[in-house]
């Protein structure tokens, strides 16, 4: 493989490239319109326009994307996460165009890309799996009656579905049908399809995935835990690795359960099993992500591996270079999605040009970005303009340096996840690790952080005060007679 594609934009094909350019692969790269002067384009060694910006006339345009592949002779193409990188139609056209594809193979995708076909091929895994029904369900009499047999409250939720679309909760028989018809109709409208099934509604879960890894060689092994329970609109925001609530036990059982997984689907590439985590230390299987996560770059730091490195030698039909007993947990890292949105009013995208836009840097600290100072935030597109990445020995030491790397992040022109990530951090129950999915709802309010703002502004001017009466003191002005 000499020559790969990259079917994305952002922070995420840069990173993807620079891996590439380690490997000594030259890359191409795609964009928009919107995105002509990004970073990613500048990085490639070949870049094409796609289109508009909008992504339907654009990054999801994938026949004009292989098209301008064979035209360049790349030998792969890789992704990413977003957009067309769980399209098994596309990972099919791919291949039958004699691309390799750097990913797991189309049925695989297909199969875990539906919760319920999911659900229907690992359930001879012996996995545990959350109690409700495995089959799409419309008839409104039967979900009442299913609902009384799991008992209230239930959760409904799109059988295509992601980022808490198509996903109704339901405390009472009364609002059944109700809920269902909307969770129905919003599930049609994001995703084309509106099956629905039912589950019982784990009611203070933590979101715990295990990354794995796969070749074609029957090898499979999972790269331990993250965690991912700091979340708003059910779409993560903080997420870490190890996870602090797991134990040596626990973490084996679910690193065995998401090996499982992966061979039930004869999974070939790096994948990411789902799981939610109850107050009772139960788990239970939720998804498959068959791609690259967003969070990959915690798994990286607590395990030296680089995971787009070892998606590309699978994908060359090499065999993984270490077993399960080879891998090992050193230390702890952090990670905090910057999104161009408003934490103060509701998390609202945040849309404007980045008048100032500096990244810290220093040992311990990661950035993976996709924009640069002057740059225009698109609205076309996720609001995520970078991950921020910490590590620690500890987990307080990933902690305090993801603080003082926001502290040292400055961003002028949108608003930022930034102060949210640090009232996170500063919070007494992310510290004490006793939180769930429902942080955002518990613990934080936009009053709560216009506080927290004034108290660090005040503080500051006080620093500035104090430094600027100091340096008045050490002066030697000539006295004025």
């Amino acid at each position: 493989m000499k020559k790969i594609l990259v079917a994305n934009r952002g922070e995420i094909a840069l990173r993807i490239m620079k891996t590439a350019q380690k490997m000594g692969i030259k890359t191409v790269a795609v964009y928009s319109e919107a995105d002509r002067n990004a970073p990613h384009v500048k990085f490639a060694d070949e870049a094409i326009c796609l289109g508009p910006a909008p992504s339907n006339q654009s990054y999801l345009k994938g026949e004009v994307i292989i098209a301008e592949a064979k035209k360049l002779k790349v030998d792969g193409i890789h992704p990413g996460y977003g957009f067309l990188s769980e399209n098994a139609q596309f990972a099919q056209a791919v291949e039958e165009n004699g691309i390799t594809w750097i990913g797991p193979g189309s049925k695989a995708i297909e199969v875990m890309g539906s919760k319920l076909a999911a659900k229907e091929t690992v359930k001879a895994y012996d996995i545990p799996m959350v109690p409700g029904i495995d089959e799409a369900i419309t008839d409104i009499d039967k979900a009442k009656a299913i609902a009384k047999e799991i008992g209230f409250p239930i959760l409904i939720k799109a059988s295509a579905g992601g980022g808490g679309k198509g996903m109704r909760v339901v405390e009472q028989e009364a609002d059944v049908e109700e809920q269902m018809n909307r969770a129905i109709s919003e599930a049609e409208s994001a995703f084309g399809d509106g099956a629905v099934f039912i589950e019982k509604y784990v009611a203070s879960p933590r979101h715990i995935e295990i990354q794995i890894l796969a070749d074609s060689h029957g090898n499979v092994v999972h790269l331990f835990e993250r965690e991912c329970s700091v979340q708003r609109r059910h779409q993560k925001v903080v997420e870490e690795a190890p996870s602090v609530v797991l134990d040596e036990t626990l973490r084996q059982q679910m690193g065995e359960a998401a090996v499982k997984v992966a061979k039930s689907c004869d999974y070939v590439g790096a994948g990411t099993v789902e799981f939610l985590f109850d107050e009772q230390r139960n788990f239970y299987f939720l998804e498959m992500n068959t791609r690259l996560q967003v969070e990959h770059p915690v798994t990286e730091w607590i395990t030296g591996i680089d995971l787009v490195e070892e998606q590309i030698n699978i994908a060359r039909g090499k065999a993984l270079r270490f077993k399960q007993e080879d891998l090992q947990i050193n230390g702890h890292a952090m990670e905090l999605r910057v999104y161009a949105e408003n934490p103060l009013d509701d998390f609202l995208p945040s849309v404007g040009t980045l008048s100032t836009y500096q990244v810290p840097h220093g040992e311990g600290i990661r950035v993976d970005n996709g924009f640069e100072e002057g740059m225009e935030v698109p609205i076309y597109y996720d609001p995520m303009l970078s991950k921020l990445i910490t590590y620690g020995k500890t987990r307080e030491e990933a902690i305090q340096k993801m603080i003082e790397a926001i502290d040292r992040y400055r961003v002028i022109g949108v608003e930022t996840t930034l102060s949210f990530g640090k009232f996170v951090m500063e919070h007494e129950a992310f510290r004490q690790g006793n939180f769930d999915t429902h942080f955002v709802k518990q613990y934080y309010s936009a009053s709560l952080l216009e506080e927290a703002n004034k108290k660090e502004a005040r503080l500051a001017a006080l620093v500035a005060l104090r430094q600027y009466l100091t340096d008045q003191k050490q002066l030697r002005l000539p006295r004025i007679k």
